[in-house]
């Protein structure tokens, strides 16, 4: 969160700008196919000439390629599969707009996740215009059942899914949940159709969520948003959840059309 509030996942003391920018284009790159120098410079909010010099060490180092229409794509250090790739992206593109009208509504940040394996990924982060506000989530990575998205992803497991989850933890005993009590959330997820995270991830931080479910059902993400503990207020959880589920919605909606 913004103003310094402790977080479970903090930059290192030492971290280099260059290298943190790099990351987040690879990340970027894995995730959606393709950027231009323009796109970068955008998102990462640096000069062009900045953009270019990122990209070309990425494209040395085998992270990235470009393309004849001076496009970059992720490299063969990064390439995924083309569908997932482009799944991710159409994914991401279709819901941005309905993320900038739900942080807008309810003035505080929206984000949209996914589950990669035992981690939730933040794809898409629209911080609230507030003050003391939950800062951009895009491109972090937390285990799943450590946040709403993938509480809500979990919760679509079969019991056998759920359990392999759980023992990919084994090696790390501080990180593994209990599987019974992770059981009763999820089937409580399940039933009342939205998650609730207090504090969870990150100290002083709360926030819902809902799923977002392709044509057939199936639950592709996680949309949510996040505030500070401190403006959290129960008695909003409803019209919150309702403001969540008609925002789903319309992303459902405008897959369903693509």
């Amino acid at each position: 969160m913004q103003n310094g509030l402790p977080g479970m996942k903090t930059p290192p003391s030492y971290a280099i700008a260059s290298v943190d920018h790099a990351l987040r284009i690879a990340t970027i790159l894995q995730l959606e196919g393709s950027l231009t120098v323009a796109d970068v410079a955008e998102r990462l909010g640096v000069a062009r000439s900045t953009a270019h010099r990122l990209l070309q060490m990425l494209v040395y180092r085998d992270f990235a390629v470009q393309d004849e229409r001076r496009t970059y794509h992720a490299g063969p250090v990064l390439q995924l599969a083309e569908h997932s790739r482009s799944q991710t992206s159409l994914l991401r593109t279709v819901a941005l707009p309905h993320l900038q009208r739900l942080a807008e509504i309810v003035d505080e940040s929206a984000n949209l996740t996914i589950r990669t394996g035992a981690n939730a990924r933040f794809i898409a982060s629209i911080e609230s215009r507030q003050v003391l506000r939950v800062g951009s989530r895009e491109g972090m990575v937390f285990p799943a059942h450590r946040t709403t998205g993938g509480l809500l992803l979990l919760a679509e497991l079969t019991a056998e899914e759920l359990a392999g989850y759980v023992d990919a933890y084994d090696e790390d005993p501080g990180e593994r949940p209990d599987p019974a009590r992770l059981r009763a959330e999820l089937a409580r997820i399940r039933k009342q159709g939205f998650a609730l995270n207090q504090g969870r991830s990150e100290r002083g931080v709360v926030a819902v969520g809902v799923p977002v479910r392709d044509a057939d059902g199936v639950v592709l993400a996680g949309l949510s948003v996040s505030m500070p503990s401190v403006r959290y207020d129960r008695d909003r959880l409803t019209s919150l959840v309702a403001t969540l589920h008609k925002a789903a919605g319309a992303v459902e909606a405008d897959l369903a059309r693509v």
